[in-house]
C-alpha cells in the first residue's frame, strides 16, 4: 500500500512539478554546459552537423516533431544510388535528443551520419517536440488519451511513411530503445504492411512482455488500476513534463558537485553501470530527460509488468467488450513480423530484462 502512496506522490510530483526554488543570480548559468540550454536541433548544429526539422501530422491529428541530420559534419559522401535512411527512434519519457546528447563520437545519430547515413530523429506525442494536435491542446484530458498503442497505429507508420516519401525511399533501418522497441513490436504485428518498408528492425534494450525486470519499479505494478484512477480522479494526465522543476535540477543540482544523488536515481530505476554513464553530463541528461508521456502509457507498462504478457491497453471487462469483443486485452502477435530484427540489451539493464 505505501508503495502506491509513493508512486501517486511521484505522479503529482510529475505533473505538476512546476514549482522552482529560488535561482542563483542569472550570471551563474555561465559555469553550466551549455547544452543544458539548447534544444535537440541547437544541439545537433553547435557540433557542427547539418539539421532540418519537420512536421508529421498523424492520421488522428497530433502534429509530431521530427529532426534529421542528412549527412555529416564532411559533407555528404559519396554513394552508388541512393542515401541509406536510418530512422531513430527514443524510449518512454525521452525525445529525440537522446540519438544526440553526448559528444559526435559518443552519440549514435552522429556517429551514423559521419558514416555517410541520412539520419532521422523521431518525437512521439507528448513530448517536448510533439506538443501540438489540429484540434486538441495538452490542457485537454483527450490529448493525452494514449498509450504506445496509439504510437504503434499512428504516430510510427505516418513518421516512416513521411520519411520514405521525403527521401524516395522504398525501405529505412529502423533502431529504437525501449518504448522506442515497444512500440514497433506493436506496429509490426497489427499493420504488417509495414514489415515491407524496414530493410531491419535494431531494438536497443526491447520491451515486450515485462515480466522479468528486476528493477524496484515492479513492485508498483499491482498498483497499476488504482494509480490510474487516481491519476483520472484528479485530473493528471501528462507525467513527468520537461518542466521548471526540471530545469532547475539540471541546472542546480544534476549539474553541480552533488550530481552523484541524480546518477544515484538513474542506477536504482534501471540498473548500475557507472563505466558507461558520463557523470559530468548529468545536467545535460536532466535538461532534456525526462521529456514528458502520458500517465496512461505508464499505466499500459505498468499492466505489462502484472499480465506477463504482450497486451493492448486493459479497459476493463466492459469496455473492452466494446474495443476488442472481448473481456481480456488481445495480445500482439509478434509471429506476424517478417522484418528482419536484431536484439540488443545490456546484462545489468533491470527494466529491460531478457
Amino acid at each position: 500500500m505505501m508503495l502506491g502512496v509513493f508512486f501517486a506522490v511521484v505522479l503529482l510530483a510529475g505533473a505538476y512539478g512546476q514549482y522552482v526554488p529560488n535561482k542563483l543570480p542569472n550570471d551563474a548559468r555561465f559555469k553550466h554546459d551549455p547544452d543544458i540550454f539548447r534544444n535537440v536541433s541547437q544541439l545537433i548544429s553547435s557540433k557542427g552537423y547539418p539539421v532540418e526539422e519537420y512536421t508529421v501530422q498523424t492520421a488522428d491529428g497530433y502534429l509530431l516533431g521530427v529532426q534529421r541530420i542528412p549527412h555529416g559534419r564532411n559533407g555528404p559522401r559519396n554513394f552508388h544510388g541512393k542515401q541509406e535512411v536510418v530512422f531513430l527512434q527514443h524510449g518512454l519519457l525521452s525525445a529525440a535528443s537522446d540519438w544526440v546528447i553526448n559528444m559526435p563520437n559518443e552519440s549514435l545519430g552522429y556517429i551514423l551520419a559521419d558514416l555517410g547515413y541520412d539520419v532521422w530523429l523521431g518525437n512521439t506525442r507528448g513530448n517536448t517536440y510533439s506538443r501540438r494536435h489540429i484540434k486538441l491542446t495538452p490542457k485537454m484530458k483527450e490529448f493525452w488519451d494514449y498509450s504506445f498503442a496509439e504510437m504503434a497505429e499512428y504516430d510510427h507508420p505516418a513518421m516512416i511513411d513521411f520519411i520514405l516519401n521525403k527521401t524516395g525511399q522504398e525501405k529505412l533501418s529502423y533502431i529504437g530503445h525501449s518504448q522506442g522497441t515497444t512500440s514497433p513490436f506493436a506496429m509490426l504485428s497489427d499493420k504488417t504492411e509495414y514489415n515491407d518498408k524496414l530493410k531491419i528492425f535494431i531494438a536497443l534494450g526491447p520491451v515486450t512482455t515485462c515480466g522479468y525486470i528486476t528493477s524496484p519499479i515492479k513492485y508498483l505494478a499491482p498498483f497499476t488500476k488504482e494509480i490510474d484512477f487516481l491519476a483520472s480522479l484528479i485530473g493528471i494526465d501528462e507525467f513527468l513534463p520537461n518542466g521548471p522543476f526540471m530545469k532547475f535540477l539540471s541546472e542546480y543540482v544534476c549539474d553541480e558537485p552533488i550530481r552523484w544523488i541524480c546518477s544515484d536515481i538513474v542506477f536504482a530505476m534501471f540498473g548500475v553501470d557507472l563505466p558507461e554513464l558520463n557523470e559530468t553530463r548529468m545536467g545535460v541528461y536532466a535538461a532534456h530527460t525526462p521529456a514528458g508521456s502520458s500517465a496512461k502509457s505508464v499505466a499500459h507498462y505498468g499492466q505489462l509488468v502484472e499480465s506477463g504478457k504482450f497486451n493492448k491497453y486493459d479497459y476493463g471487462k466492459k469496455e473492452n467488450l466494446v474495443r476488442y469483443g472481448q473481456e481480456t486485452p488481445p495480445e500482439y502477435d509478434l509471429t506476424k513480423i517478417t522484418t528482419p530484427v536484431a536484439l540488443m540489451w545490456g546484462l545489468n539493464d533491470d527494466l529491460a530484462d531478457p
